[in-house]
């Protein structure tokens, strides 16, 4: 799959947004890539994650023995992205704040799994997440995405195969662009500003 062809499967769902957009991390985007919508037809979601797994090294798919993902975004193409590699699939979320492995999942001293998020733009929540299953006893051998919006710049700490990546300027809140500044920012995505 090209990055046309992403590009294709993100504008047939109405995935791919234009506007001034709050990001998770808090910074502000032109363009926001929804990724919720591209993920809610399971031929699609299966799609991308198979062409996604297809670019994951094959040693590094070997030992993976299980794929994790943050909830909310990461569910759905964590768990795809673990069965087109053939592996069990689990979360973490963040009930208090802090990620955590809960409802009974469960890693094995040692055990070697993959990261899945939906979007990476800073790097900070993935981090978190590898913090969370490291203190699991896991260990993040490797890191995946469906977007890349930092365009190869984020630091996750381990290696990072992402579907896409794409460069779309983020900026701090307050040194937009005036033809931003002149729309009113909208927060999409799954947590609070």
């Amino acid at each position: 799959m090209t990055d046309d062809d992403v590009l294709a499967e993100f504008r047939a769902a109405e995935a791919l947004l234009e506007g001034h957009f709050i990001l998770s991390s808090g910074l502000r985007s032109s363009r926001y890539l929804q990724c919720a919508r591209v993920l809610m037809s399971p031929a699609r979601a299966e799609r991308l994650a198979q062409a996604l797994a297809a670019k994951i090294p094959a040693d590094v798919k070997a030992r993976i023995t299980a794929v994790i993902a943050p909830a909310m975004g990461g569910l759905i193409c964590g768990y795809e992205l673990a069965r087109a590699l053939g592996v069990d699939s689990m979360f973490v979320e963040r009930p208090t704040g802090t990620f955590e492995l809960r409802r009974g999942f469960r890693l094995e001293p040692g055990q070697q799994v993959l990261l899945m998020e939906d979007v990476v733009t800073t790097g900070l929540s993935s981090r978190e997440a590898i913090a969370a299953i490291t203190a699991a006893g896991g260990v993040v051998i490797h890191a995946a995405s469906l977007v890349d919006r930092s365009n190869g710049k984020a630091d996750l700490g381990v290696p990072f195969t992402p579907l896409i990546r794409l460069d779309v300027p983020s900026y701090q809140p307050d040194e937009l662009p005036p033809e931003l500044e002149a729309l009113p920012a909208v927060k999409p995505g799954s947590r609070a500003a």
